[in-house]
């Protein structure tokens, strides 16, 4: 995922309302690209923002992406990489090349550096460590050694700390004629003799204290590090519930060894997002860019545990083959209870799903959860079946077909409910991305419950 680095000053806001890109501009960089015009298209997007112009590497076609690589290199502004999708960094990174590459990695933040490099090929990110200078690879080769999705990897590695005993003005000093520090930092970590985390110092009380007061004095001592192996999910939740806007990341005997910053939680909590809406899609991510048979591949195989399961629904539909041929009017109306189960079920597994992964969700309050799903699904399903069943009853005028279409509606329903819940709380006790497969697994539970229900209910009292 990208954790991009902090902007180093907002670009110009285009004319009128957008927001980001102006796409007048991005199609006459377009037309200067397809001229072969190189200079042109580096002056016009000499002013844009690194995001924005990681926008317009994404709206060109691959022939004048290329170009426009080119066009920049060999300054190509390496803040622009972090914020590209996966498809298009590798494509950006196969372009710049090994040297180029480099220098740009040693340029960023030393998160978004380990980040790039740790999604490079072995043999292309051996090279790549080679060419960049031996302190920066030092610290993204021990950035590598932690686990993936952690605070480690989330983490940078210049930060401000100094001893409590200072005063304000040595601070000041300090921080004047340093080399070694962040280019954006709201706190001062404060440290003992072994370098542990002991407090911080925000910058708005930092720059407000006199010269002559002590860091001790000023300093905040109540917080909780955060430990260097923590779940980079946990560490958003973290920064969210005590309104953080950066915090200390230390190793296990408390030493610190980096920071984390509210711009790299942001990527965080919006990967997170987008990943679970793409999972619950069956979706592995964003493919907009990706090579259509690349593309096709990855969908098909969600598609085919699809089929799977649709034939499990459509084996309840053949044991009432004969029901269906004597009462034509169930093979029209089956679908609609099937239907409707999907959506309600789909509504309260995107709500558990997402709760699940924000912490609102545990165990502790599932049960709560499962009847208030149930309760829900109750009450629409008696609206909608008293809805449903008074329109088939018009349609076919018959009166035990709309009874069993009305009551097959409100079974479903209720049973979609709890299952949009308990589905995703069990698989996440087992292990398993509830984000993954819960979709498939609702689905199957609705129709078949839906299918049953109502061909059954008729087989009983219509036929």
């Amino acid at each position: 995922m990208a954790e991009t680095a902090p902007p180093d000053a907002p670009s110009e806001a285009p004319a009128g309302d957008e927001v980001g890109l102006d796409p007048a501009l991005a199609a006459r960089i377009d037309d200067l690209l397809a001229e072969h015009d190189l200079d042109g298209a580096r002056a016009a997007a000499a002013g844009l923002h690194y995001s924005e112009m990681a926008q317009l590497i994404g709206l060109l076609p691959p022939e004048r992406r290329a170009q426009f690589v080119d066009a920049l290199r060999p300054a190509f502004p390496a803040e622009v990489i972090p914020e590209l999708d996966e498809v298009l960094r590798d494509e950006v990174a196969a372009r710049l090349g090994t040297s180029d590459l480099a220098r740009a990695l040693a340029n960023l933040d030393t998160d978004d550096a380990l980040y790039l490099i740790d999604g490079l090929e072995e043999t292309k990110r051996d090279l790549v460590l080679q060419a960049i200078p031996k302190a920066i690879r030092a610290q993204i080769e021990e950035g590598l050694a932690f686990p993936e999705g952690s605070a480690g990897r989330l983490m940078q590695r210049d930060v401000v700390a100094v001893p409590a005993h200072w005063d304000v003005g040595t601070c000041i000093d300090y921080l004047r004629r340093g080399q070694d520090l962040p280019d954006d930092f709201y706190d001062i970590f404060v440290v003992d003799q072994r370098h542990r985390a002991v407090g911080w110092v925000a910058l708005d009380t930092f720059v407000r204290a006199p010269r002559s007061r002590r860091i001790s004095e000023i300093q905040e001592t109540e917080f909780e590090p955060i430990p260097v192996d923590m779940d980079e999910e946990d560490v958003a939740r973290l920064f969210k519930d005590r309104d953080l806007v950066s915090a200390p990341v230390v190793d296990a005997g408390g030493r610190l060894i980096g920071a984390i910053t509210v711009d790299d939680v942001v990527d965080v909590i919006e990967f997170e997002a987008e990943e679970d809406m793409m999972r619950l899609s069956g979706v592995a991510g964003s493919d907009v860019h990706a090579p259509v048979l690349a593309t096709a591949r990855l969908r098909s195989l969600w598609l085919l545990l699809n089929l799977g399961t649709a034939f499990v629904a459509a084996s309840v539909i053949g044991l009432f083959s004969a029901s269906i041929s004597q009462v034509v009017a169930l093979a029209v109306l089956m679908p609609i209870c099937a239907s409707m189960g999907g959506n309600a079920g789909t509504q309260a597994l995107t709500v558990a799903v997402r709760a699940l992964a924000t912490g609102q969700l545990t165990m502790a309050n599932a049960s709560r959860i499962v009847l208030k799903e149930g309760v829900v699904g109750g009450l629409n399903g008696f609206l909608f079946a008293l809805l449903t069943g008074l329109a088939a009853w018009a349609w076919f005028h018959e009166a035990a077909i709309g009874a069993c279409i009305g009551a097959a509606m409100m079974i479903n329903l209720v049973v979609a409910g709890v299952s949009g819940v308990v589905i995703p709380v069990v698989l996440d006790r087992l292990g398993v991305d509830p984000a993954v497969s819960s979709s498939v697994i609702l689905t199957t539970v609705t129709d078949v419950t839906g299918f049953l229900s109502f061909l059954g209910l008729a087989t009983m009292i219509v036929l």
